[in-house]
């Protein structure tokens, strides 16, 4: 029986696997996903979940509880070697060993993508993964405890002020959920203003979203300076030593919240491979998703999808004619890249991808939102409820839809849940303090 190992459970490894199961005969084909995280994480919900609006478990999806058929191992790989067939698998316990196999499918995704600026690698926090949104969520949270206990001065200032790094789509939205959040905080503390508070969003382009028209992306800048909130456009991070953030305009002031969103690059994986890589540091694919060679040969039994991947675009739209990192690609793409792989087991012709942008939707804190799709554009309050509509849809498997849309409704009912929990990075602490040992 053939084995199919799909490196990486992520977007596209996890639909692969999911539509796998439900294509393949019994017993044509063995699937096996690697991944180090037991779980899928939908991204599109990181800044609701740093917001408090979502319960952190609930925009994961468990890949042993979904990918029945599956056997799924919980690991890194370390290397491809496609011309012996074999992937190197390091487990967390336990030596490194060789799994075999017939075909690969690279889908490790993307990281976030960052520049050699001073303070940034030990600053600043991603906004990649459901435990960096934690993360946030609980810093913000325990600032304001820290600074309401404080007299209004510097130290109070660095407190309750957040910088986040980078104007697209993951950008803003993190951005103006944090200040949905910083803003819901002040109710509970009396001894804070508004005015106490401070946001800064630093883009280094003359614009933010560039997903979105002109006229929409200023419609979101005017929103989020009636919020209180500062977007410095035209404007770059030179350093962040020590929290002390410094800017390219001579504007200085200190954070203690950095958050990097400024794009992302395919997952390093892919050097420890010997399968081709184009100049960005991605697998070179067909539209049909096999990896091929720079000279359009196909590499047999390889197969790629996702960020890591470099798949024309079809449909003319792509940035330099490839499909952009984005979710809804990554799906769509893994759907296919299923189909076409049980055709070619079966000695049939795989088909290409093809998918036109269905258009853009963010989530701008409760209540705001904006929707573009070609030249229609809708803002506020009605694209806010599109934002959840559709991705309260796209969640895949109904447990976890259930699970986000009866969060969001007891939210409505209850108000959003401030409470934190960043004392679980140290759950021996409480226990250690009074614990009893022996004499010397």
């Amino acid at each position: 029986m053939p084995r199919i190992v799909i490196v990486g459970g992520g977007y596209a490894g996890f639909y692969t696997a999911l539509k796998l199961e439900k294509h393949l005969s019994r017993g044509e084909a063995e699937v096996v996903v690697i991944d180090p995280l037991p779980y899928m994480t939908y991204q599109p919900f990181l800044p609701e979940v740093a917001a408090g609006q979502i319960e952190p478990r609930h925009s994961v999806v468990s890949l042993r509880r979904h990918l029945s058929k599956t056997r799924v191992i919980t690991a890194k790989v370390t290397g491809v070697n496609h011309a012996a067939r074999t992937v190197t698998v390091e487990p967390e316990v336990g030596e490194s060993y060789e799994l075999e196999y017939d075909h690969v499918v690279v889908t490790a995704g993307s990281v976030s993508r960052t520049f050699p600026i001073p303070g940034v690698a030990d600053n600043a926090i991603g906004m990649k993964s459901i435990e960096e949104a934690v993360a946030v969520r609980d810093r913000l949270i325990d600032n304001f405890h820290r600074a309401a206990n404080l007299p209004a001065g510097p130290e109070r200032d660095r407190l309750l002020t957040v910088v986040v790094v980078g104007g697209g789509f993951a950008g803003i939205e993190t951005f103006a959920e944090l200040r949905a959040l910083a803003s819901a905080l002040l109710k509970d503390y009396p001894q804070l203003t508004i005015d106490d508070t401070h946001f800064h969003l630093i883009e280094a382009m003359g614009r933010i979203m560039p997903e979105v028209s002109l006229e929409t992306s200023k419609w979101v800048l005017k929103n989020l300076a009636q919020r209180a909130a500062t977007v410095h456009l035209d404007t770059q991070l030179t350093s962040a030593v020590d929290g002390v953030i410094e800017l390219s305009t001579g504007e200085s002031f200190e954070s203690d919240l950095i958050i990097w969103t400024a794009g992302v690059m395919a997952n390093p994986v892919v050097r420890f491979t010997d399968l081709p890589v184009e100049e960005r540091g991605r697998l070179r694919a067909r539209a049909d998703l096999r990896v091929v060679t720079e000279a359009g040969e196909i590499v047999e039994g390889a197969w790629t999808a996702g960020d890591v991947s470099a798949v024309p675009d079809l449909t003319g739209g792509g940035v330099g004619g490839f499909c952009v990192p984005n979710a809804q690609h990554a799906v769509r793409q893994g759907k296919r890249l299923a189909k076409n792989l049980v055709a070619v087991l079966r000695g049939e012709e795989p088909k290409d991808y093809v998918h036109k942008n269905l258009g853009a939707v963010a989530g701008l804190g409760l209540g705001y939102g904006v929707f573009q799709s070609g030249k229609i554009a809708i803002k506020g309050f009605p694209a806010w409820v599109a934002h959840r509509g559709y991705h309260g849809l796209a969640i895949p498997m109904w447990e976890r839809k259930i699970r986000v849309v009866n969060g969001w409704l007891w939210n409505l009912l209850l108000g959003r849940d401030n409470v934190t929990l960043a004392a679980r990075e140290q759950p021996q602490q409480y226990f250690q303090e009074f614990a009893s040992r022996p004499k010397a």
